[in-house]
């Protein structure tokens, strides 16, 4: 009898890790996010294709920040088009790097920003930005911060998953992407015209509601252009006018929903298609 026992305490501790670790991969994994798997850029209608670039792991937000969680972290609601599930807009870039910082010491998390509100970035070159706040990276931290454009990009086409989709998640924009085109009543054609947008009452989406990405990533094609850490310019530097923005949005031209398209906007800028999402990197014991 005792051959039996051995073997149904063995087959219990290994239950009893299995479920132990699963535990652990729920607690690691914040709530509402995808683990995108690191790794070298294989959609080749991206511009970091065949560049020699790595990505690291990282744990993105399924979902464009939405109102409801702004106003949990914030406490207001900056947005045009109000709704819980519609993505939080017109927040500028610093709005965003606020956000990240408050939402992680909420929930425990290293900062993984330093923000000095009080010295002008000297990196800032844009002279209609009146805020310039310093802000500088800690690494190492494990808050909630904004995707690089590498790293955004990665993640909109598709990561190690990619079937090399134009926009995120389909070569059909209107699968995937909100924008100037049917973000309201009716479908519209013809050139991008303002005056058509405003009498066919486009404005965002609710999140979600068109197919995802093959991480399961939504919306990264178009319903609110999205925030990114990096200056806008031809290379890696650390300083400039614009900040970079990615994915289109709702009143965007379908040709900004494509995975490489880059947008800029003015740090200070906010508008009814800026938003944003958050990632956090993969805790070093899990890469």
């Amino acid at each position: 009898m005792r051959k039996p026992v051995v073997i149904l305490h063995m087959a219990i501790m290994v239950v009893v890790s299995a479920c132990t670790q699963e535990k652990a991969d729920m607690q690691e994994k914040p709530d509402r996010f995808v683990l995108v798997k690191g790794g070298a850029f294989i959609n080749s209608t991206s511009s970091f294709y065949n560049k020699g670039m790595t990505i690291p792991s990282f744990y993105m937000s399924k979902y464009e920040v939405t109102q409801r969680e702004w106003i949990e972290i914030m406490g207001g609601n900056p947005s045009q088009f109000k709704s819980n599930e519609l993505p939080v807009e017109t927040v500028s870039w610093y709005d965003a790097v606020a956000y990240c910082n408050k939402r992680s010491f909420q929930e425990g998390l290293q900062e993984y920003y330093t923000i000095d509100k009080s010295n002008k970035d000297p990196h800032n070159s844009n002279e209609h930005d009146v805020v310039k706040w310093t802000v500088t990276i800690n690494e190492g931290a494990n808050g909630y911060r904004l995707p690089t454009e590498a790293e955004w990009e990665y993640a909109a086409g598709g990561g190690q998953l990619s079937k090399s989709y134009a926009y995120s998640g389909s070569n059909q924009a209107n699968e995937v992407a909100w924008n100037w085109m049917n973000a309201g009543d009716k479908i519209l054609s013809g050139d991008w015209n303002w005056p058509a947008i405003e009498n066919n009452h486009n404005q965002t989406k609710t999140i979600g509601t068109k197919q995802p990405n093959e991480l399961e990533l939504y919306d990264m094609s178009g319903n609110v252009r999205e925030w990114c850490w990096e200056w806008y310019a031809d290379s890696n530097v650390e300083s400039g006018s614009y900040r970079v923005v990615k994915g289109g949005g709702w009143i965007g031209d379908v040709s900004n929903n494509a995975v490489s398209f880059r947008g800029k906007f003015e740090a200070n800028g906010f508008g009814p298609d800026q938003g944003f999402r958050v990632i956090r990197s993969e805790s070093p014991a899990k890469s």
